[in-house]
């Protein structure tokens, strides 16, 4: 009977841990933040914010608790050319020098359906801030198969206009929407866990 009871009562304890919020650290290497704009009707090039810096906290049980903080470096930014890559980071376009990287940082998680989920939070290019919603997919969470700690995997789209944000350059001729498509992994600290 004491048996039973220990093990009933090991089965609650995991039930309630893998039910709190869970901090998992951005994975840089596997996440993009993908750019894509119409150039003059001719083409739809795109650039990556690359070297995305930041942290998610996520509860299954309590999606309002959610939230993710991210910082992109522009010196991250691949635009696949130099000469692109010197154009965009210039004084006439992001500056930088001046704002050396964009942030977003959310203000509300809702849920919106199985495995679904809504953003809304700040975003801020050249010193400008502006709110922006995410739409946001559960691709997985669960146990990574190399690391051994807890991870998590989302996709998310947006659609933001770049004049809001001081970039706004040959709009409408070169389109003023711009639209972000965001795919990211991030993995918990099994050392901090382990220590509450």
């Amino acid at each position: 009977m004491r048996k039973t009871l220990l093990v009933a009562a090991l089965f609650a304890f995991a039930g309630s841990a893998f039910a709190a919020s869970v901090t998992y650290k951005i994975d840089p290497g596997h996440t993009n933040v993908l750019a894509t704009w119409n150039h003059f009707g001719f083409s739809n090039p795109s650039a990556n914010f690359g070297q995305a810096d930041g942290t998610l906290v996520y509860d299954a049980d309590k999606v309002s608790a959610s939230s993710v903080q991210v910082t992109l470096p522009l010196s991250g930014l691949s635009a696949l050319a130099d000469q692109f890559y010197e154009h965009l980071t210039s004084d006439k376009w992001f500056d930088a020098a001046k704002y050396p990287s964009a942030t977003f940082k959310s203000t509300q998680v809702e849920a919106a359906g199985e495995g679904k989920l809504k953003v809304t939070g700040d975003l801020t290019i050249k010193g400008i801030t502006k709110p922006v919603v995410l739409d946001v997919t559960l691709n997985k969470a669960g146990e990574h198969p190399m690391k051994k700690v807890p991870a998590i995997g989302f996709d998310a789209t947006a659609t933001v206009k770049r004049s809001d944000f001081g970039v706004g350059a040959y709009a409408p001729m070169v389109s003023d929407e711009v639209t972000l498509k965001i795919t990211t992994e991030a993995t918990a600290d099994a050392t901090a866990d382990a220590k509450k």
